[in-house]
């Protein structure tokens, strides 16, 4: 569902942007692009500009960004690892904008084709002609080589009684490993646990269970829950090296800790 509120942002941003010379198009991600807009959702937008100003646009993203709308609030990504990103709270209607700054050579290498909202000369639209996008999948083997050893870290923290740090981890684990894999099978991008409960209906209630509570017994079983889906969810990979003394090793930790709680 388009609203408004949406609608009234992207006409003025496409109107700034435009002119801006140094600016070549606007381009939106996310559920704007795969027309799955609700009342809730956010805008995922992409200002692509000449990478002759780079450094200098860089420098004033958070003043181009100002120049949209009512910024109420915005920051720059490097917490989540991309600087290029601006998350932005824009009002006096609330409204979450995350702005990606990206030069036009780097829309050569790409996950998806964002739609195209306005461009200068058709640059972008070539490019999207004479390049794909490439969504990167998990490795099942990244995966399987990581994925005991995040085991016995959590056994560890259970150890402890840090049971609020263990309760990321957990969180953690679901969003990197678990939830990817339920996507994936369902015939989903790896994207986390983003929209699980509508593609991943037939593993809700198990997933359920790797929800903790704050106390040694609910962590405990939560990673317990968490190893029993993913042995069932590894199964589907073919040629996966599996690390059996390591997964060993680490159940056996896990248990060892947890007797020495109850006991």
């Amino acid at each position: 569902m388009f609203l408004p509120v949406h609608e009234r942002f992207i006409n003025q941003a496409k109107e700034k942007l435009s002119q801006d010379q140094r600016v070549r198009g606007l381009l939106a991600g996310c559920s704007m692009m795969t027309k799955t807009m609700d009342e809730y959702s956010d805008l995922d937008l992409i200002i692509v500009y000449d990478s002759a100003y780079q450094e200098q646009v860089m420098n004033q993203r958070l003043d181009i960004a100002e120049g949209l709308g009512k910024l109420l609030s915005g920051f720059t990504g490097e917490h989540v690892g991309e600087p290029r990103v601006v998350i932005c709270l824009y009002g006096p209607e609330p409204l979450h904008v995350d702005l990606k700054f990206v030069t036009l050579e780097e829309l050569n290498i790409r996950i998806e084709n964002p739609l195209i909202l306005w461009e200068r000369d058709q640059e972008i639209s070539r490019i999207f002609e004479e390049t794909s996008p490439s969504h990167p999948y998990p490795s099942a083997q990244w995966i399987e080589d990581r994925f005991w050893v995040w085991i016995h870290y959590g056994a560890t923290k259970l150890g402890r009684g840090e049971w609020f740090e263990l309760i990321d981890h957990i969180t953690f684990i679901r969003g990197t490993v678990l939830g990817p894999l339920v996507l994936m099978r369902n015939g989903q991008l790896p994207r986390g646990v983003r929209k699980l409960e509508q593609y991943g209906v037939s593993e809700i209630a198990e997933l359920k269970k790797t929800i903790p509570l704050h106390s040694s017994e609910s962590c405990y079983h939560a990673l317990k829950s968490t190893i029993h889906i993913y042995k069932r969810l590894r199964q589907h990979s073919d040629g996966l090296v599996l690390k059996e003394e390591a997964e060993h090793v680490s159940i056996a930790y896990l248990e060892k800790v947890y007797a020495s709680l109850i006991n």
